[in-house]
C-alpha cells in the first residue's frame, strides 16, 4: 500500500518529542510536579491544527488536556489516544547527556520521557495535525488525553478525568496508549512485536507492625522490627502460584507456534525454557507478586520502637486478587497489619477483537518481517482508571528498534533514548491503524 502518512509528520514528531523532553514535567510523588507547560504545549499544537483542545486540573499547575477529532461514522464507538505528560526523576550526573536536553544526535532522541512516554504524545500530535493538513478524517470519533499524574498515584490525571470529566470520553468504547507494538529482538533473528492486551492489578501495600517500646539493652518478646522483619522475610521468599489469565494464554499458545513448540500449556515452566529470550515477553506476568520496596523503624540505636512500617509494591494477576489478599493475610501474620497505599484494578482485554486484528495488521504492513503477539503488561497505566468509564485499554505505541537496543531498561533508566526511525515507525503505524480503526 503506497504512503499515506503526511511526510511533514515525520519531521514534527521528531521535534515534538525533542521539545517536550525539554520540558521538565519530574514526577516526584506527593504532588510535587508541574504538567502545565507541557499540556500547554499540546494544546497549542492542536489547536493549530484546528483541533480544539480542553485544560482541566484537579490542582494547579497539574494540567490535563483533552480534544475530540471526529470521525465519519457516528454509530462507531469513539477510540480513546491517551497519553501522560509527566516523567519520573533523573539524576542528570548519571547521564551522558543531560536528561532535560531533548538532544538529537546520531539519529537518537536522548532524554527523559524519550519512551515513557512523551514519544506517544508526540506522534499522536504528528498524526492528527497529519490529517488536519490532508483533509482526513478517520472512520471513529478519536479522544485525545494527554494527562497529568501517572507516574504516581494519577489523581490529578485519568482518575480526575474518569470521576469528575466522564462527558468528555462520551462513546469511547477502547482506548489505546503506552508499551506495545515494541521491537523485541529474540536473539536468533526473529522480531516479535508484543501488543498489550491486559495489565497486573496495582496493590501498594503499607504494613505496620506495633510492639512494646523499650531499651534497646533489654529483653523484649514483643518487638516491633523484628515483628515487622519476619513478615516482610516471609513476604520476599514467598513462592506465588502459577496463574494463566486468557491474554497470557493466548500469549504462550502464539509464541509456541511461532517456534515450533509442542510442549503446549501443561507445563510452562518447560515451555519457558525452550522460548529462550522470548520468555521474558511472559515470565513477569505468570503469578501475582509482592516485592517490600520500604523500611522504616526507630529513631535511635538504644531504643526499641513502638512501631515499624514497610512498604510493599505488590501486583495481582486478572482475577487474582481474592487471592493475593488473602495470602497476605497469612504471610504477615497476627503481629503485623497491612493496607492498601494505592490500590488500582487488573486488566484484561480481547485479543479477537477487530480492534487488536487493526493493530496487529497495521504492524505487520510496516514490518512484515515481524511476528505480532498479545501481551500482559506487568506493571499498570492510565487504562486502569479509564476502564471506570467502561474503555477497554490496549498497549500499542509502536517503535521499530534496532537489535541490542534495551526497551525495557529505558523505562525509568539512565540515558532513556529514542532513534528516530523508530519515531517515524511509529507514526506511519499509529496513522495507518487509526484511519480504518
Amino acid at each position: 500500500m503506497a504512503e499515506q502518512v503526511d511526510p511533514p509528520a515525520l519531521d514534527e514528531v521528531v521535534t515534538f518529542t525533542s521539545d517536550l523532553i525539554r520540558i521538565d514535567t519530574t514526577n516526584r510523588g506527593g504532588g510535587d510536579c508541574r504538567e502545565r507547560p507541557a499540556a500547554e504545549y499540546a494544546a497549542a499544537r492542536l489547536a493549530e491544527a484546528g483541533i480544539e483542545p480542553v485544560l482541566l486540573e484537579r490542582t494547579q499547575g497539574r494540567t490535563n488536556v483533552v480534544a475530540r477529532v471526529e470521525g465519519t461514522d457516528p454509530a462507531a464507538g469513539a477510540l480513546l489516544l491517551h497519553g501522560h505528560l509527566d516523567v519520573v526523576p533523573a539524576a542528570a550526573a548519571d547521564w551522558s547527556v543531560h536528561p532535560f536536553s531533548g538532544e538529537i544526535r546520531d539519529g537518537v532522541v536522548w532524554g527523559r520521557g524519550a519512551v515513557d512516554m512523551k514519544n506517544m504524545d508526540a506522534m499522536i500530535l504528528a498524526v492528527v495535525r497529519g490529517w488536519a493538513r490532508q483533509g482526513v478524517r478517520p472512520r471513529r470519533d478519536i479522544v485525545i488525553a494527554f494527562t497529568a499524574d501517572e507516574e504516581a498515584s494519577a489523581e490529578d490525571g485519568s482518575g480526575f478525568l474518569a470521576d469528575e470529566h466522564p462527558e468528555l470520553f462520551e462513546g469511547c468504547t477502547e482506548g489505546v496508549s503506552e508499551s506495545g507494538a515494541f521491537t523485541f529482538h529474540d536473539g536468533g533473528g526473529r522480531q516479535i512485536y508484543p501488543i498489550a492486551a491486559g495489565e497486573r492489578g496495582t496493590a501498594w501495600l503499607k504494613l505496620t507492625a506495633r510492639g512494646r517500646a523499650g531499651h534497646g539493652s533489654k529483653v523484649n518478646r514483643d518487638n516491633a522490627v523484628t515483628h515487622l522483619a519476619g513478615a516482610i522475610a516471609r513476604i520476599g521468599a514467598h513462592e506465588w502460584p502459577l496463574r494463566l489469565t486468557p491474554t497470557v494464554r493466548a500469549a504462550l499458545t502464539e509464541l509456541a507456534a511461532l517456534y515450533g513448540i509442542e510442549t503446549g500449556l501443561t507445563d510452562v515452566d518447560a515451555l519457558l525454557e525452550k522460548l529462550g529470550p522470548a520468555a521474558k515477553l511472559v515470565e513477569p506476568t505468570l503469578r501475582n507478586s509482592a516485592n517490600p520496596t520500604m523500611l522504616d523503624a526507630g529513631y535511635k540505636i538504644n531504643v526499641i520502637p513502638g512501631e515499624a512500617v514497610a512498604h510493599v509494591d505488590g501486583r495481582y494477576m486478572p482475577g487474582g486478587e481474592e487471592e493475593f489478599r488473602s495470602t497476605l493475610d497469612r504471610l504477615t501474620g497476627p503481629d503485623v497489619d497491612w493496607e492498601f497505599h494505592h490500590r488500582e484494578v487488573a486488566l484484561e482485554s480481547p485479543v479477537d477483537s477487530p480492534t487488536f486484528a487493526g493493530m496487529r495488521a497495521a504492524v505487520e504492513e510496516f514490518a512484515p518481517e515481524g511476528h505480532v503477539v498479545p501481551f500482559c503488561m506487568s506493571g499498570g497505566t492510565d487504562a486502569k482508571q479509564f476502564s471506570r468509564l467502561g474503555i477497554t485499554g490496549y498497549g500499542f505505541t509502536p517503535l521499530k528498534l534496532p537489535d541490542g537496543y534495551d526497551y525495557a531498561a529505558m523505562f525509568h533508566g539512565v540515558d532513556e533514548r529514542v532513534p528516530v526511525e523508530a519515531l517515524h515507525f511509529g507514526v506511519r503505524v499509529l496513522d495507518r491503524f487509526l484511519r480504518t480503526a
